[in-house]
């Protein structure tokens, strides 16, 4: 491809998107910049605390379990007091608990400070994703989602390479920069990003969308089932994995160039990939998805070198680089408009869960039955949740065609009239 070319199909991927999701995309990309903990928790407690492994797993644990306890809560308070809000306490706490964190020596301080960051950190996703809802026009959601989860990995890879480098230096100097740079995050928040949440007359419309509402629509719940046996699958690559690989008397060093397709892969084909993928049907593209990370996995059974094991990683990958945006459209799709930050907590909770159960699921199943269980079992869980997709999405309505003359931002009072009666037609599919 030539560099005109290139430049051509970079300049369409970024255009006619709002300057406010380009803040709140920075505020993404240096939050996850700055994500060393995450990478380093497990040795700083093992190598420089000198704790078991036993407890560091307990402290990930609680760590996971405050992320499930506020995905409900900060749906909530998207919703009541505003995205903006929302994002402002959850960065500020999240930079106050990570350096608190940084100083405790206790057992119990630190597990109980690790559960207060797992809250404090995952309380920003439902704002995130409701606001980003908010202020993107729908036939441009899907390439903004990719976007997003783009700037995510990147931080990410950047920040996981870095955690190596400082933790050598020192661990408490990791945790003050991960709190310093999540502070900058509120700091764009505050100066740069205006409130998103839907006018009071709008709001009136829809005032009893509540907790309960969400429960109780079937088709919704659905799609977060689906969604936790996806997230299911994909958590594997950090938690069944490493295990695997290391039963089978591979390094670490091993593990760690195998998994580094994934984050590779994404930053390289994330947009191009979205660019083929944002106008098709979302239906075939979950399904396939699904099916595709499932027997990613699955083929790890067949691995006995790095290089099989890079391959498998290249399967999966392709297929959350599919999933992801894809999945987080149809969840805006399904919500009404004035209960996004509820249901988008919800969606996020199911995520969450999946963080909690695949260790367990993946120690489980290996120490009994063996690996190749393991990986027979994700291509199972894949299988069932393509054939769910395919069930579910039968009878989805399309999305309205946005008007004309609708503005940047998607929910004028006519966008919200619209896109209230589509959600309201499909739940009562």
């Amino acid at each position: 491809m030539s560099p005109a070319r290139v430049r051509r199909a970079v300049r369409e991927s970024v255009s006619g998107l709002p300057r406010e999701f380009w803040w709140l995309w920075t505020s993404t990309l240096v939050n996850r910049l700055g994500a060393f903990v995450a990478t380093f928790m497990a040795l700083y407690l093992t190598l420089d605390r000198g704790y078991s492994a036993s407890y560091a797993g307990l402290v990930a644990s609680l760590h996971g379990l405050g992320g499930v306890v506020s995905s409900l809560g900060a749906g909530v308070m998207a919703d009541r007091l505003g995205r903006r809000p929302t994002l402002l306490v959850s960065q500020t706490a999240t930079a106050v608990s990570v350096a608190v964190l940084g100083f405790m020596t206790d057992p119990a301080a630190i597990a109980a400070v690790a559960f207060f960051v797992g809250m404090a950190s995952n309380a920003s996703r439902p704002a995130v994703q409701a606001m980003l809802a908010d202020i993107v026009r729908p036939e441009d959601r899907v390439r903004a989602f990719s976007l997003n989860y783009w700037a995510i990995n990147l931080g990410f890879a950047v920040s996981s390479m870095a955690a190596g480098f400082i933790a050598e230096f020192s661990y408490l100097a990791g945790f003050l920069i991960e709190a310093g740079m999540t502070l900058a995050c509120a700091v764009v928040v505050f100066a740069k990003l205006p409130e998103s949440r839907p006018t009071a007359t709008a709001r009136e419309a829809d005032a009893d969308v509540g907790l309960g509402t969400v429960l109780r629509d079937g088709r919704y719940m659905a799609v977060v089932g689906l969604s936790f046996l996806v997230a299911l699958v994909f958590q594997q690559g950090s938690v069944g994995l490493p295990v695997a690989m290391g039963r089978a008397g591979f390094s670490a060093a091993d593990y760690g160039l195998a998994v580094a397709v994934n984050g590779v892969l994404i930053v390289a084909l994330q947009i191009p990939v979205t660019r083929f993928i944002e106008h098709r049907d979302p239906r075939t593209l979950l399904v396939a998805s699904s099916v595709l990370a499932g027997y990613g996995f699955g083929l790890t059974a067949f691995a006995g070198s790095v290089g099989v094991f890079m391959l498998t990683v290249c399967v999966w990958t392709l297929a959350e680089i599919v999933n992801a945006p894809t999945q987080t459209g149809l969840v805006v799709r399904l919500s009404p408009v004035h209960g996004r930050g509820r249901y988008q907590g919800v969606y996020t909770m199911s995520w969450s869960l999946a963080a909690l159960v695949a260790p367990l699921m993946s120690g489980a199943v290996i120490d009994r039955l063996g690996a190749e269980w393991l990986w027979g079992t994700c291509a199972a869980v894949g299988t069932a949740a393509g054939l769910g997709y395919g069930l579910l999405m039968r009878r989805l309505p399309p999305e309205p065609p946005v008007p004309a003359a609708a503005p940047e931002q998607a929910d004028t009072e006519a966008g919200v009239r619209t896109a209230q009666a589509a959600g309201d037609a499909a739940r009562q599919q």
